[in-house]
């Protein structure tokens, strides 16, 4: 088994062409998503203004919680279809559909996970708590 033997080849059909081409699409979108994000929060931005108070003043926006969801969703769909791609040529029988499965649970649990606390934060109540009022939360 040789670890490299050129460019992975294009799948016939199905499921793992679709992989495929979502690798490269998903790579170059997250390669654009991860450089923005970069940029607005360590270069725009110091360390010294990047706190809970500016993600809340970020968020009250429906823009940046769709840019956050979008590249949490595509950096969780992009590893771990790496890592199916890596079970699929390393493993074999039980262990490659343990692993694929398991995964594939992480996946969408870390991503329910992100994706709720993206779009179900109350910069409202962040601004209130902030200020001292810790009444606004029920």
């Amino acid at each position: 088994m040789s670890l490299s033997s050129g460019p992975r080849p294009l799948p016939p059909g199905g499921f793992d062409r679709f992989a495929w081409f979502f690798m490269r699409i998903s790579g170059l979108a997250l390669l654009f998503l991860a450089l923005g994000h970069l940029t607005v929060m360590h270069l725009v931005n110091s360390i010294d203004t990047v706190d809970y108070a500016f993600v809340a003043a970020r968020y009250a926006t429906p823009f940046w919680r769709t840019y956050d969801g979008l590249l949490l969703m595509l950096a969780l769909l992009h590893g771990f279809n790496g890592l199916r791609v890596i079970a699929q040529d390393y493993l074999s029988g039980g262990k490659r559909l343990a692993v694929q499965w398991v995964a594939g649970f992480l996946c969408l649990a870390l991503m329910m996970a992100g994706l709720y606390i993206v779009f179900t934060f109350q910069p409202e109540a962040a601004a209130a708590l902030s200020a001292g009022d810790p009444g606004v939360l029920p």
